[in-house]
């Protein structure tokens, strides 16, 4: 029988192991990286090309090509392709590279207007402009939607096959069709975060991931990883985490 006077301490139970982080924050069990190609960057295009079909679908008669709406949703959508496209080419690391592009498009957007309200100020630009009418219908813009929906939607089943996973003791690397697997001893990894493009990592909040184990010669480079700072911020807790046992002295 228990003595009443004992500390309230001595006739707790023995607790099991817990695995907790330093500050007693949830951890999680493994953290799935993928690497994906830029392509995936043009979804933006990919909406606003079924944004466009869907207006030629609802309002016919508006857009049709002998009227001027049809040629201003055909502007916007080449527009829209050209500043994706600029994102697939160009890296913008800084936000001074930034401040410039939208420099720039404001200022080609200032001369468009200037040239618009004020047609006698250059009549060759002018007529220019004026002549300037690109025409699409709602089968070019389903088109354009479903070739590139298909291409986005193998990536998502393709990456499925390649993929690293970080558990708190190894890393892991799944590929092939076959389910290919290959571990690495992860007990001392670094982790570098890069963002090397602003609109990437608006875009997806994606960047590059630089993995380096302790008993590895070649560094793991992923690229276009998305939600890059959450699991930058799911593998630091998850390696620093601490197995603590929590235990009291028996009688």
């Amino acid at each position: 029988m228990p003595d009443p006077s004992a500390p309230a301490a001595d006739l707790m139970p023995v607790k099991s192991p817990v695995l907790v982080n330093r500050v007693g924050d949830e951890i999680p069990s493994r953290v799935i990286l993928v690497s994906y190609p830029k392509i995936v960057f043009l979804y933006p295009i990919f909406l606003a090309s079924i944004v466009a079909a869907c207006c030629h679908a609802f309002f016919p008669a508006t857009l049709d090509p002998a009227y001027g709406p049809a040629a201003v949703v055909s502007t916007i959508f080449l527009i829209l392709l050209a500043g994706n496209m600029m994102i697939l080419a160009f890296d913008f690391p800084r936000t001074t590279s930034l401040t410039l592009f939208f420099f720039v498009v404001a200022l080609v957007l200032g001369f468009v207007l200037l040239f618009t309200f004020r047609p006698g100020l250059l009549p060759a630009i002018t007529r220019a402009l004026a002549a300037f009418r690109p025409l699409a219908n709602s089968h070019f813009y389903w088109a354009f939607a479903g070739i590139l929906g298909t291409i986005l939607l193998a990536v998502l089943v393709a990456v499925r096959f390649d993929y690293w996973e970080v558990r708190p003791n190894e890393l892991l690397h799944h590929h092939g069709f076959l389910s290919n697997l290959e571990r690495l001893a992860a007990p001392n990894l670094r982790i570098d975060k890069e963002i090397n493009c602003i609109f990437e990592y608006l875009l997806l909040r994606s960047g590059r991931l630089i993995l380096q184990a302790s008993n590895e010669r070649r560094a793991i480079v992923l690229d276009n990883v998305p939600f890059i700072t959450k699991k930058e911020d799911d593998i630091t807790r998850m390696l620093g985490a601490l197995q603590v046992q929590v235990r009291t002295d028996g009688p």
